[in-house]
């Protein structure tokens, strides 16, 4: 009687299609050089991205970190002790002025803007070199231009964006603002307030320096007793160093710190 392959156990079967040995058996797909290197780009460009992440992070927010902390240590070590808390008498005629630093980076003061609320609080240094003045200390007085409460214009620098960005909120200063400097060194007893009164803006390129001219936009031309101004610039627009933005004030009155505090500080829109 024959048997079925089944029914005797000396014949093995055939394997099934698809099975464990037939599939072991079986030579992977080779990877084109093509297909290689596009993985390669994608997994570069990955890693770009996230690098670029990261830079992002550290430069939008590390270093005004850093910048902060260094420009509070700054300020403290200016020796502006607490004037008294009172509304001092505002005096209109000539101001007494403080002599332009001889170093680049000699800090001399500070500057409050109440329309950038109560806290706000930056120290000012001579020059605007990026790496020593505008990148650690904050805003940076021009070389060469006037000091607070002198005829002429007493011109500064600042970042909109990143390293503390003291002059960030410079386009939301409006006319009649104010912007208050005080002018401190112990060697010499001088501790003055200066309180400017924002009078215009504008948005410029950087070639157009006559918006730090003595006379703000007339080079050449001579400025007069009325002529004591402050400018502010900034770079324009956000994360663009394409062109800049300026905001122009005018001494209103001065007070010596003794004398005790502007009222501009003393009712600051918070």
């Amino acid at each position: 009687m024959s048997e079925t392959l089944e029914q005797n156990p000396w014949v093995r079967s055939a394997p099934p299609t698809g099975s464990a040995d037939t599939r072991g058996r079986r030579r992977r797909p080779q990877r084109s050089i093509a297909s290689v290197l596009l993985t390669l780009v994608a997994e570069l460009l990955i890693l770009a991205g996230a690098g670029t992440g990261l830079y992002v992070i550290w430069t939008a927010w590390w270093t005004d970190v850093v910048a902060v902390r260094e420009q509070t240590r700054i300020l403290d070590g200016l020796g502006q002790s607490e004037t008294p808390d009172r509304a001092g008498v505002p005096q209109r005629g000539p101001a007494p002025v403080l002599e332009e630093p001889g170093e680049v980076g000699d800090v001399f003061g500070s500057m409050q803007i109440p329309r950038f609320g109560h806290d706000y609080d930056r120290p000012i240094a001579e020059g605007t070199d990026r790496a020593r003045v505008l990148n650690t200390i904050g805003l940076g007085h021009y070389v060469g231009v006037a000091m607070p409460g002198a005829v002429g214009n007493f011109a500064v620098a600042g970042h909109r964006v990143t390293y503390g960005k003291p002059l960030n909120q410079v386009a939301e200063l409006k006319t009649g603002d104010a912007v208050v400097v005080r002018v401190t060194d112990r060697s010499k007893d001088f501790d003055v307030w200066y309180v400017y009164k924002v009078t215009d803006s504008q948005i410029v390129t950087p070639e157009h320096t006559e918006t730090i001219a003595p006379v703000p936009n007339q080079p050449g031309v001579e400025p007069t007793p009325e002529d004591r101004w402050l400018t502010l610039t900034a770079c324009h627009p956000m994360w663009s160093a394409a062109e800049r933005y300026v905001v122009h004030a005018k001494l209103d009155s001065w007070m010596q710190a003794a004398d005790g505090t502007p009222k501009e500080l003393q009712g600051a829109e918070q």
